[in-house]
């Protein structure tokens, strides 16, 4: 390809890119969300923006590759990852995840995971599981799992505590779990937390729960709680076409304490 043609090139992708933002856009703002269930509620949100989900959600989600690489995967290992979308955590941790003898990826979205499928198997990766299933039923033996990831979907889980409790049952003793997501403070943190201003938490809360993602003080508070913390960091992440706005989240890495059984 000649110099000269080089530019036009760019711009015809920049163009694309903002294109495929835009339809993006019109999805988590215009666009009504039906369904009489979480399922269908969350299909109807995520069905028309699953091809351009991951280009939009990398400037937005921030932290999901760091978190992964947090992870010490063990040989022969069992994976579980809770809100999988299209593989994103995965595919951060590819070369890693090929040592492990399965990996879950769990997900109430056909379209998302449709997306992971196709993926997996240009990859030809045969340990990966794909389970169209709510976190809060999901069913695996007690104490069998070595890591249980949650990527921006606790926050998408309305019974979030029961989905932590599954996390937990799961968990080998001395497993890990490792969770990103947007948050608040509560509105008295403690001297362990950050204490985020009565603005930053109402204006996130109200702006987030627009497309049911409900943000929350009690998740970390719970994390912490309910895990031995290896690691836990709490950050400000800008937002894509808000330039001045930057939207609270965390880092977390635990686990379950060897005499939980």
């Amino acid at each position: 390809m000649s110099d000269a043609a080089q530019p036009t090139s760019s711009a015809s992708s920049s163009a694309d890119s903002r294109w495929d933002d835009f339809k993006v856009l019109w999805h988590l703002l215009f666009r009504p969300v039906r369904g009489n269930t979480h399922g269908e509620r969350l299909e109807s949100f995520y069905e028309g923006q699953a091809s351009h989900y991951d280009s939009f959600r990398a400037r937005l989600l921030h932290g999901r590759s760091e978190l992964i690489s947090w992870i010490d995967f063990p040989d022969q290992g069992v994976w579980v990852d809770f809100g999988a979308g299209t593989g994103h955590n995965l595919f951060s941790a590819e070369q890693e995840s090929k040592k492990l003898s399965q990996v879950h990826l769990v997900d109430l979205s056909p379209s998302l995971l449709k997306v992971a499928a196709s993926r997996i198997a240009d990859r030809h990766l045969s340990n990966v599981t794909l389970h169209h299933a709510d976190a809060t039923k999901f069913q695996m033996p007690e104490n069998s799992v070595d890591v249980v990831t949650f990527s921006y979907s606790l926050t998408m889980i309305p019974d979030w505590f029961e989905s932590l409790l599954i996390a937990n049952r799961i968990l080998k003793p001395g497993g890990l779990i490792a969770v990103t997501d947007f948050h608040v403070s509560r509105k008295h943190a403690g001297t362990e937390n950050r204490q985020h201003g009565w603005l930053r938490r109402n204006f996130w809360t109200l702006w987030f729960a627009s497309d049911n993602v409900f943000l929350s003080g009690d998740h970390l508070a719970m994390l912490n709680r309910r895990f031995d913390t290896v690691r836990c960091e709490e950050r400000l992440g800008s937002v894509p076409y808000m330039p001045l706005m930057k939207a609270p989240y965390y880092l977390f890495l635990g686990r379950k304490p060897t005499d939980d059984c």
